[in-house]
């Protein structure tokens, strides 16, 4: 185990660009998330990229980063990518949780609302997040620093961002937004005017370009819908569903994130500043119609296209600046393509397994009262006891769950609170953990649930079948942790390190470039090359 860290330790080191450590500090950050970009859509793609992509690729690439945690999600996924720790640390263990003993009916938590914020409204807020972003951290030490988060999700935009962002706007079904009380900025007001015309206008189908006829082909899904053959228009009574699941969509965020870098000056004050941006188009192509057919190719073509102008754009500036992209998490197809591909295990998750149909079975089997099992989240990951129960009640309750899922065909494993508490932070690289690692990575004491299920492989967490969504991801499994890293500066040298890193290096890796002091007892993640 130890030796197994010294040596991809010493691998890092020896990877590192010559003259890495006594570069200056770049005067911007940006930090791009790629929603579902999943480490093998950048394998089956990088060759074929030209543009934005391909730039990154002359930098340090680091093919098999993790998110390593069992919840792959975009919240616990995007809370990992700027603050160097996991959900465990960061608190933010799933899209949302259950809270039984929250006085209001609504019992779920979304993971960056404020749910004790007066009125009914839901209210997006970072106070979920129980740790400091890079951007905090850099305004604490230098509050010159500016840092602004721009993302096609509220939770990506909000989790990048952190607490003390001095912009944080995302997109909403048909306009940007922001935290309650925040004024639109210039930039921002002329962003919103744009997208908001563009997507009143409908966008026409885009081409296919030549590297993805071999893509194109109808997988049939249901009797309602067949995908394989979509060119990413959008229009109509559906038009905000799918325009934010097209390069377009993406591209109006990257201007946005253009002009609000102009208009603030960043990357030309005595500080560095942070710009982070994610883009949600590449999982909303995942959801709707899979990771494997033309849709996601025309996508990721125009994706590549669309960097490339960006990364122009800040040339064009001459600002010194660094870039990171990573993924939140990654994906996995459609289950009826995979058949299709010859993948027989393909299976989508039988929804006899939900709480709400559990729970009450549960009850009358094991006479006891009220709910017994709360939690229909997708992915199935946690579950909760009913808070009526007495303990004893709470103990015949839980034994009786654990067995039922851990007979049932498509459960992999399941694991108890007492289980996760006891067990250590893994050591080893994260393609080495074990699927009870993987579950207490993504475990918190007081959010997380009284026991934590783990789907087989290639269980689709999703019993949809019909418009938008196809597919979900969530999994314990590589198909889903397993997310592209690549850093480039100008200048830079070149290299690329296969072994297995992880999404919490990202924050280290860039604290080092910048001259920022990161206690290493307060993260999870370690630097990757130039460390000072």
């Amino acid at each position: 185990m130890f030796l197994r860290s010294w040596v991809i330790g010493l691998a890092l080191f020896a990877a590192a660009p010559v003259g890495a450590a006594e570069a200056p500090p770049p005067k911007l950050v940006v930090a791009i998330a790629v929603d579902q970009f999943s480490a093998d859509l950048f394998a089956e793609y990088r060759s074929r990229f030209t543009g934005g992509f391909a730039r990154l690729l002359g930098g340090a690439v680091f093919p098999s980063g993790f998110q390593s945690h069992s919840n792959t999600e975009t919240c616990p996924g995007h809370s990992t990518i700027l603050t160097g720790s996991r959900p465990s640390r960061t608190g933010i263990i799933s899209n949302s949780w259950e809270n039984p003993r929250i006085k209001r009916a609504q019992k779920t938590i979304y993971c960056v609302e404020d749910e004790n914020a007066p009125g009914t409204a839901q209210v997006i807020s970072p106070v979920h997040l129980r740790v400091p972003t890079l951007g905090d951290r850099l305004k604490i030490a230098t509050p010159a620093s500016r840092v602004v988060a721009v993302a096609g999700k509220d939770r990506s935009a909000v989790l990048l961002g952190g607490h003390k962002s001095d912009e944080t706007w995302w997109w909403r079904n048909t306009r940007f937004e922001s935290y309650a009380g925040r004024k639109m900025p210039a930039a921002v007001t002329a962003a919103d005017a744009a997208a908001t015309a563009r997507l009143a206008a409908g966008g026409q189908p885009y081409d296919l370009p030549e590297i993805c006829k071999p893509y194109e082909g109808d997988v049939v899904v249901s009797p309602k819908l067949t995908v394989g053959r979509g060119r990413l228009a959008f229009g109509g009574k559906d038009a905000a569903t799918y325009y934010q699941g097209t390069p377009a969509a993406d591209a109006a965020l990257l201007d946005l994130a253009l002009a609000l870098a102009k208009d603030m000056k960043l990357g030309q004050g005595a500080a560095t500043d942070v710009l982070a941006v994610g883009l949600s188009a590449t999982d909303y192509v995942g959801h709707y119609f899979g990771t494997a057919g033309a849709e996601m190719c025309i996508h990721l073509v125009n994706l590549d296209h669309v960097l490339g102008r960006f990364f122009a754009a800040l040339d064009a500036t001459g600002i010194d600046y660094v870039v990171a992209l990573t993924a939140d998490h990654g994906g996995h197809d459609i289950p009826e393509r995979a058949r299709n591909h010859g993948i027989p295990e393909g299976d989508r998750i039988d929804g006899s397994l939900a709480a709400s149909k559990v729970g009450p079975e549960l009850g009358k089997t094991l006479k006891l009262p009220g709910n017994v099992l709360i939690g229909d989240q997708f992915g199935l990951n946690d579950f909760w006891l009913d808070p009526a129960l007495t303990q004893e009640q709470r103990e015949i309750a839980l034994k009786g769950a654990v067995a039922f899922y851990k007979d049932y065909r498509q459960v992999a494993a399941v694991f108890i609170a007492e289980q996760l508490r006891a067990a250590a932070a893994p050591l080893t690289p994260p393609d080495e953990w074990t699927p009870l690692e993987r579950a207490r990575a993504s475990y918190d004491a007081e959010r997380s649930g009284d026991f934590v299920i783990l789907l087989k492989p290639r269980v689709m967490p999703s019993t949809q079948t019909s418009v938008p969504y196809t597919t979900m991801h969530g999994s314990a499994w590589d198909y889903d942790r397993r997310v592209p890293i690549m850093f480039w500066r100008k200048g830079m040298a070149r290299f690329e390190q296969p072994l297995a890193v992880e999404t919490v290096d990202i924050m280290p890796t860039l604290a080092s470039m910048i001259g920022l002091k990161v206690p290493a007892s307060e993260i999870d993640g370690r630097c990757l090359f130039g460390c000072k």
